[in-house]
Parts: structure tokens; C-alpha cells; sequence
């Protein structure tokens, strides 16, 4: 593959240690609209299944692209803790760059406990870790000589969104933004920042709370009017993407049966970006990060499940119409 070929893609963001606990106990219980899982306080309660992986927006991003054959970096700070020291060896095997990576003895890796119900969906405890300073992160975007496209993802923090912003400009390199909690908190702030982003993805939720109320095609038409391509997913339902010119709508890839969700928007946002950045039709690309997404959910973990460079795909029931 030439350099023409393998774009070179900078995730910056969050990672994390993931422990999955499966067990019946956690089966959820609908309380209204509304389903919970009930633990006995006090109780010692054995679990079916323990699972140990990495995760966090960013990485599991990065490995996407790397697996896709990318030039993949990851970006953010991380410790000399256990899960710190995880995460660095993961991506070392699944070849992602990790010479950016801000590795200070003060600092500590996120940390997520995942209790996971019999249907897959799950409950997150969630330690955030620490956050990158600002200096380190100006000193690694600094850094960055050639990137064609940046992936930031749950920076925590709007300064530090903005300043990846200013240095995709100078390297005249793309943004692909999935937003997270912190970045969605600010719906004004996150429009304004939009204007620097080429591909928007977010579920129908999110988009909601951007745009207002809608099916999955308004959202997309209605969040074109802020960025030139937007993606927006509704779980099983499907999706609807447009590129300014064409707009697709898709089921699901395949129906499986679910073990865990976790990481399924970044297996779809990152697959889509995968493809697209090699200039691939939105159909295509659609496809590609449908069936990665569905891949993920079938496996424990975020990453487990993640397609590899020739993996032979089938075809999915598409809508495509101009726009």
C-alpha cells in the first residue's frame, strides 16, 4: 500500500482498562420507561464471567485504523499504573503509534467496571482518570508534521477540542467528531466548533439535542446545514448519512445475537472513517462500519470483535436518493 493509499489518522482521547462482570443478576428490571439493574446492599454476589480488555473512544478508534491497514496514532496522557501499562502494550501489538502519548508517573489511566446483563446492554462504573494538561496537549498536536485527517473523542474539556481544532486548520487535515457527554453538555459551543468538522457522527439522541426533534432523515438534512457530512445512528433501526449529495439509509447489517455493546459507536464511526478517508462511496463506507459495529456487539469488550484488512463482507439493504 503507498502513501497515497494509507492516510495517516490521529485519535485523541480517552482510554481505558475495561473489567466485564457477566452474571443473571444483573438482569435489568423496568421500572417505567425507564430499566434498572437492583444489587442487595451489603451482598456478596458471584459473577458468571470476568473479562479483562482495553477500551476508551480513542483507542479503540485507532485500532480500527490500524487493522484497516492506517497509519494509526493515538494521542492523550496516560501513567505508569497497571491499566496505563495495558493500554500501551495493546496498542503496540495492534500497531497503533503511540510516540505522542504523554506518560507521566503522576497520572492515571481511566478505569470502567462493566456489568453486563444477559441481553448485552450494561451498566458502566466509570473512573475518568486523569485528563491531559493543556501544555501536553499543545506539545503533541505541536508535534504532528503530517496528518490527513484527527479523530478527537471525550476530551473532557472544550479548550482542548478547540485547540485540536486550530491544528487540524494549519495542517490542513479533516476532523471526524463523535461527541461525547462533555462535548454534547454546550449544544451553542459544540455548533460553533462544527464549522471545523468534516464528517459529523452521532445516534438520534445526541442529534436531538443538537438540532431538536426529527426522523432519522430530517436530523441528517438539518445537521448538513452545519457540517458537510453527517451520519446519525439509531441502534437496531438503523442509520441515515449524507454527504451533501446522496443520502443513505440502512437497516442493520446482520442480525446477531448480542453480547455487549460496548464500543459499538466507535467501531461504527471509525469504521466508516476507515474507508471514507480512501475515498470510498458513502454506500461503501456505510457498509464497512455497519458490519464492523455488528461484529463488535457479537464479542466481550470493544475491541475483540474489530474487522481486520480483507475481511469479505455481504451486502445490507440500502435507500440512496440524491439529496
Amino acid at each position: 500500500m503507498d502513501d497515497q493509499q494509507k492516510p495517516t489518522i490521529y485519535a485523541i482521547g480517552k482510554a481505558t482498562q475495561d473489567v466485564f462482570l457477566k452474571s443473571d443478576e444483573f438482569d435489568p428490571k423496568k421500572e417505567g420507561k425507564v430499566a434498572y439493574t437492583h444489587l442487595p446492599l451489603g451482598a456478596k454476589l458471584d459473577v458468571e464471567e470476568a473479562y479483562f480488555a482495553t477500551g476508551g473512544n480513542a483507542t479503540n478508534v485507532a485500532v480500527t485504523l490500524a487493522r484497516q491497514g492506517l497509519d494509526a496514532h493515538f494521542v492523550w496522557a496516560l501513567g505508569e499504573d497497571p491499566a496505563s501499562l495495558s493500554i500501551l502494550r495493546d496498542m503496540e501489538v495492534e500497531g497503533v503509534h503511540t510516540d505522542l502519548v504523554d506518560q507521566n508517573k503522576d497520572y492515571k489511566a481511566s478505569y470502567s467496571t462493566i456489568l453486563l446483563s444477559p441481553d448485552g446492554e450494561r451498566t458502566i462504573l466509570n473512573f475518568h482518570g486523569t485528563l491531559m494538561p493543556k501544555e501536553s496537549l499543545g506539545d503533541a498536536l505541536g508535534k504532528i508534521d503530517k496528518a490527513n485527517w484527527l479523530y478527537p473523542s471525550s476530551l473532557g474539556d472544550y479548550e482542548l477540542l478547540t485547540m485540536v481544532a486550530e491544528r487540524a486548520r494549519a495542517l490542513n487535515a479533516f476532523i471526524m467528531l463523535n461527541p461525547a457527554g462533555s462535548e454534547l453538555s454546550n449544544p451553542d459551543k459544540l455548533k460553533v466548533f462544527l464549522k471545523d468538522v468534516a464528517v459529523l457522527c452521532l445516534n438520534k439522541d445526541e442529534m436531538q439535542t443538537l438540532v431538536g426533534e426529527g426522523d432519522l432523515e430530517t436530523l441528517v438534512r438539518k445537521g448538513l446545514e452545519l457540517c458537510p457530512a453527517v451520519i446519525v445512528s439509531d441502534g437496531p433501526n438503523g442509520v441515515c448519512a449524507s454527504d451533501g449529495k446522496t443520502i443513505v439509509k440502512a437497516g442493520m447489517y446482520e442480525d446477531v445475537p448480542v453480547l455487549d455493546r460496548t464500543g459499538a459507536g466507535d467501531a461504527f464511526a471509525s469504521g466508516f472513517l476507515s474507508q471514507w478517508c480512501r475515498g470510498s462511496s458513502l454506500r461503501d463506507a456505510i457498509v464497512f462500519a455497519s458490519a464492523n459495529s455488528t461484529s463488535v456487539v457479537g464479542q466481550i469488550g470493544a475491541k475483540a470483535g474489530i474487522l481486520r484488512a480483507g475481511t469479505e463482507l455481504h451486502n445490507m439493504e440500502l435507500e440512496e436518493k440524491d439529496v
